[in-house]
């Protein structure tokens, strides 16, 4: 029951941050909107900015979900398919247009933005670590060096990019990632093929 009133305060912030925005949002409202007194929610989070990492983080979890099921209908060996799906993902995943995303985005917030980035970006490496890159590297060769690093480096480059060029085509989106990774665009890597001989790496 404990865990579940935590929950409850994470989804009633993380509603009104999406309703109205970080600024406006305030441990009362949260409270208000819970039909409970301040004091059950000092017993859960010391104070706003714990709750609010606390929405980061089911924010991360959802892009994690996200990112889990394009590996699960990734098709092996189809680069282009690949690439096409995850910039969707990142596209819809960081820069939803909900209030609590412009206010991350704002320059009042933006520390707490980096920290939401800089969350996504490890999470995301870790998960491609885990799964995508371990299945990719028992058929093919890994020409890249600190995998983790790397992959930490893309998603922060990426999304700034974004941030700064919301204009910014797929094209090229998947042009800086596939040369970020050693990927050759435009061939088809058979999963069969023996190691060391695919035309595409990671």
């Amino acid at each position: 029951m404990s865990d579940q009133r935590r929950e409850d305060f994470i989804e009633a912030a993380r509603q009104l941050y999406e309703e109205q925005g970080l600024s406006r949002t305030s441990v009362q409202s949260i409270t208000d909107r819970l039909g409970v007194t301040r004091t059950l929610f000092y017993h859960y989070f010391p104070d706003k900015e714990a709750v609010t990492s606390a929405v980061l983080d089911a924010y991360v979890a959802d892009y994690i979900e996200a990112l889990e099921y394009w590996n699960e209908q990734r098709r092996p060996g189809n680069i282009e398919h690949a690439l096409e799906s995850v910039v969707k993902i990142l596209r819809l995943g960081v820069f939803e247009n909900d209030a609590f995303r412009r206010s991350l985005a704002s320059e009042e917030n933006a520390a707490l933005y980096l920290e939401f980035v800089n969350r996504v970006a490890d999470r995301v490496a870790s998960y491609m670590l885990d799964t995508t890159v371990r299945d990719y590297g028992r058929l093919h060769t890994i020409k890249v060096d600190h995998v983790y690093e790397t992959f930490y480096m893309l998603v922060l480059g990426i999304v700034g990019y974004v941030r700064h060029h919301p204009e910014a085509d797929d094209e090229v989106l998947k042009d800086l990632i596939a040369q970020t990774l050693h990927i050759v665009r435009g061939t088809e890597v058979p999963p069969e093929r023996p190691h060391g001989e695919d035309a595409g790496s990671i």
